[in-house]
């Protein structure tokens, strides 16, 4: 397998990106190499300065512009075809000289999205791609879609996005017959706008899924549902909220346990240390983009060595577990021209 990897994508890029690949390569399987894409200057140099091991399965793939997490997304994907977001969709796509089997990048989500659809172009029967979120949950992880791909969506795209990330759960993470819930304001079946009832009956009049209904931002993780449809506003909000609540939680635990006793709060350090793990995104690496021609993974701005590390654990796992095989599959009885309103 060659894995794609935007060397320049993330707060702390380059470094960063580098060192999550040397810490992955010894996970690495022997026929599998990656990709290193930005300008090839900065891109060796990093290299040398982490301490590239000799023989490395790493290739470095020049791409001299680099889009910031500040651009515009769609203009600058047009603006700046050189950039390594860029080239990873088009060495991502079917069409590609240079292919690769899948790509990562942790720089920004929208240009990630407006490239991949560029350039990989869409599954067939997929009206919009959606960015699928593993959240960590007490009973279990909880796939949440879309998670900031399309913040405009219709109805019909929320329902796509129940049946791909259903297939996701099945497949990447071993549920084996997914719950999907909606995201609402309420559970009671007359609440919500008019995108979430309209999902929600489409839901409903599907007899071959388990739909559990509405569920509200509290229920998210008390085992209610496998999968979270959503629109991407509100998804991507609930993500970045959930995960600086998780922080909080574990530092203000760590200092009360502390402020009591030292001795507890060195006694109890183990445990508080194995949840915090548990609940960290920094462990889960990055999201699949449900619905694309290929294998495109987005990792966190934020991204540290170790979630890069994660994230070309779950390239590796995405490809394997051939999500878009079966997402073609999944989504053939339920074909539909495109809905008035929507280009293709």
């Amino acid at each position: 397998m060659r894995i794609g990897i935007d060397a320049m994508g993330g707060d702390n890029a380059p470094d960063a990106v580098i060192r999550g690949v040397l810490a992955a390569l010894p996970e690495l399987s022997p026929e599998d190499r990656v990709a290193l894409v930005g300008p090839r200057n900065i891109v060796e140099r990093s290299l040398r300065e982490a301490g590239l091991p000799v023989g490395a399965p790493i290739d470095v793939v020049h791409a001299p512009e680099v889009i910031t997490m500040d651009d515009k997304p769609a203009q600058a994907v047009r603006a700046k075809p050189e950039s390594s977001i860029v080239e990873l969709a088009r060495m991502g796509s079917k069409r590609a000289d240079d292919p690769v089997d899948v790509v990562l990048s942790a720089g920004n989500t929208g240009a990630c999205v407006s490239a991949a659809i560029m350039h990989m172009r869409r599954l067939p029967g997929v009206h919009r791609p959606g960015v699928a979120v593993t959240i960590p949950a007490f009973h279990g992880p909880v796939v949440l879609c879309d998670a900031g791909a399309n913040t405009t969506p219709l109805a019909t795209h929320l329902f796509q996005y129940g049946l791909m990330a259903e297939v996701y759960a099945k497949r990447v993470h071993s549920i084996e017959n997914p719950r999907i819930a909606t995201m609402n304001i309420g559970a009671e079946e007359g609440k919500g706008s008019g995108l979430v009832r309209d999902a929600h009956q489409m839901f409903k009049a599907a007899r071959d899924i388990r739909y559990v209904g509405f569920i509200e931002g509290r229920d998210l993780f008390d085992g209610g549902a496998d999968v979270v449809v959503t629109e991407g506003f509100v998804g991507n909000t609930m993500l970045k909220m959930a995960e600086g609540l998780a922080s909080s939680i574990f530092r203000a635990l760590v200092h009360e346990l502390s402020g009591v006793d030292p001795a507890l709060g060195r006694q109890f350090q183990p445990i508080v240390e194995r949840l915090y793990k548990k609940n960290d995104y920094h462990e889960y690496g990055g999201a699949p983009l449900l619905g694309v021609n290929g294998a495109f993974m987005i990792a966190h701005g934020s991204s540290q060595p170790r979630t890069i590390r994660a994230a070309i654990r779950n390239c590796r796992d995405f490809v394997a577990a051939g999500v878009n095989d079966a997402i073609r599959l999944r989504l053939e009885p339920y074909a539909t021209t495109v809905p008035t309103g929507e280009s293709t």
